[in-house]
């Protein structure tokens, strides 16, 4: 099976760092311009309550900018948890990501997006579809997945999240399609050779899932079953092969054993048998050997001619 490898337009952003600091300076300084705005607002307003000049005037104003300076400091704050990233814009541009965690300072004026970088897994639904034979089955999967490129996930699909699980669908649908569910001489089957094929699988969700910034860790077929309105016939079918391997596992071990036994016998000179009398012990071998219940034993009193 070829990896369905869908036309992608090329992404119009990529991730790249965002510009910013640490936050912890930061918040000293908006707490400090915090403090001088109260300070000089207090200042003038209880010098006013005397006697109004412009000095007391100056005084208020001035720590009125400085606490609005002081907001604008620590609007430009942000917390980073472990595992996640904020994906910055200015003025509607994408400006970069912030993947290190813990308290940071950035671009006050910037719309900030909060992207998960966690492991998730999606599972699919229980599907009915037609294998490569033709026979209806169902199928599920399961897909381990993350973000890698926070930019190509917010700014590429609508959401990603959404887009993965579709994706996820359509390819366990394309594998499955591709494969009979048993085996057909040395060809590939979904029942038979589940390595190959999760390993196909987790690299058609890849491909199909790479235009969005998200990496397929792991996929694994977790349903897989012939669909219920012939799924007694197929156990049927399966059943009946099994006895025929069996049988035929049977015949030729007998078969050797009668072999081996005739050399054996010849080899000591135990007996000396002519044809007929080998063809007769061959086939009471052969029944005691290849029969499924326990045989009875007949003495012959007299000879084989008679």
């Amino acid at each position: 099976m070829e990896i369905v490898d869908a036309p992608m337009p090329e992404p119009h952003v990529r991730e790249r760092p965002a510009f910013g600091t640490s936050g912890l300076p930061m918040l000293g300084v908006a707490i400090a311009l915090a403090l001088g705005g109260v300070a000089l607002t207090l200042v003038g307003a209880l010098s006013m309550a005397d006697e109004v000049d412009a000095g007391d005037i100056v005084l208020i104003v001035a720590g009125s900018l400085v606490l609005v300076a002081a907001s604008i400091v620590g609007a430009g704050l942000i917390m980073v948890a472990p595992g996640e990233a904020r994906v910055i814009q200015f003025l509607g541009r994408y400006v970069g990501t912030v993947r290190e965690d813990g308290l940071r300072w950035i671009n006050p004026f910037t719309m900030r997006r909060k992207i998960s970088t966690r492991i998730r897994n999606h599972e699919t639904a229980v599907t009915k579809v037609n294998d490569a034979d033709g026979s209806p089955i169902v199928i599920a999967a399961v897909v381990v997945w993350r973000v890698t490129d926070t930019a190509r996930a917010v700014f590429e699909v609508d959401d990603y999240g959404k887009f993965v699980n579709i994706q996820t669908e359509t390819a366990v649908r394309h594998v499955a399609t591709s494969y009979p569910y048993d085996a057909h001489g040395d060809d590939l089957s979904l029942r038979q050779n589940t390595t190959e094929i999760t390993d196909q699988l987790s690299a058609e969700i890849a491909a199909r899932v790479e235009s969005a910034g998200v990496e397929v860790i792991e996929s694994r077929i977790t349903h897989l079953a012939y669909a219920q309105e012939i799924a007694g016939a197929m156990l049927r079918r399966q059943q009946a092969g099994a006895v025929v391997a069996a049988r035929t596992r049977i015949v030729e071990g007998a078969v050797s054993m009668v072999q081996m036994a005739l050399d054996k016998l010849a080899e000591e000179q135990v007996v000396d048998l002519d044809e007929e009398r080998k063809a007769t012990m061959v086939s009471n071998l052969l029944v005691v050997l290849c029969g499924d219940r326990d045989t009875q034993p007949v003495v012959n009193a007299g000879s084989l001619y008679n």
